[in-house]
């Protein structure tokens, strides 16, 4: 085997061994809490000691950091989100909506780490402004493409409603936390929408 062939292999081996990683991760960091969950736990379920994951993430930031974008990147393509794109957009996220419902888990990481994360030394600062700055601007633009073909009431100011729809999903997934009987978040986001929207979601 050539030189480049060995190194190709070492490189797929390694990305895949940090999916894995990565995965074990977010699962206990869901179940724990970031606080809680340990580097050792995480280890564990991947069937390598602590000391082998650290070669791959030298810190619990680290790590913490890479899962928040790893969650963003499989919940994109699992939902089929398209940010930016109109109508089409708002349906994804409508789909990633259902699609939390069915992972408490890290819907509460999410909530618990996007408070603390307010503070500018926190691991995940960063993390959340760029995230939040996507978001805000990708549903902006799918206002502002659906103002154009008539899909938006008229006199809605799209980068408003883009920062109401975000702070309507945040609320709704904390009292959803607190009581998952009585809340759909999924309904009612789209209960939400439909005052703004001159067509069905």
């Amino acid at each position: 085997m050539t030189q480049t062939g060995r190194s190709r292999g070492s490189y797929a081996k390694t990305a895949a061994r940090r999916r894995e990683i990565l995965e074990a991760g977010m699962d206990v960091f869901a179940e724990q809490g970031f606080r809680s969950g340990s580097l050792r736990e995480v280890a564990e379920r991947v069937g390598m000691s602590q000391a082998g994951l650290l070669h791959h993430f030298s810190t619990k930031n680290d790590l913490l950091a890479a899962i928040l974008d790893f969650r963003d990147d499989r919940d994109r393509e699992e939902s089929g989100i398209e940010i930016g794109s109109g109508i089409e957009g708002i349906r994804g996220l409508l789909r990633l909506v259902e699609h939390n419902m069915r992972v408490p888990g890290l819907v509460e990481l999410h909530c618990v780490l996007s408070a603390e994360a307010t503070s500018p030394d926190h691991p995940a600062h960063e993390h959340f402004v760029r995230r939040y700055s996507w978001l805000i601007d990708g549903m902006t633009v799918s206002f502002e493409v659906m103002a154009r073909e008539g899909q938006l009431v008229a006199g809605v100011e799209p980068a408003s409603a883009a920062r109401m729809l975000i702070a309507m999903m945040d609320g709704l997934q904390l009292q959803w936390l607190l009581d998952r009987d009585s809340v759909d978040m999924a309904e009612e986001t789209r209960r939400s929408l439909r005052p703004l929207l001159t067509v069905e979601l």
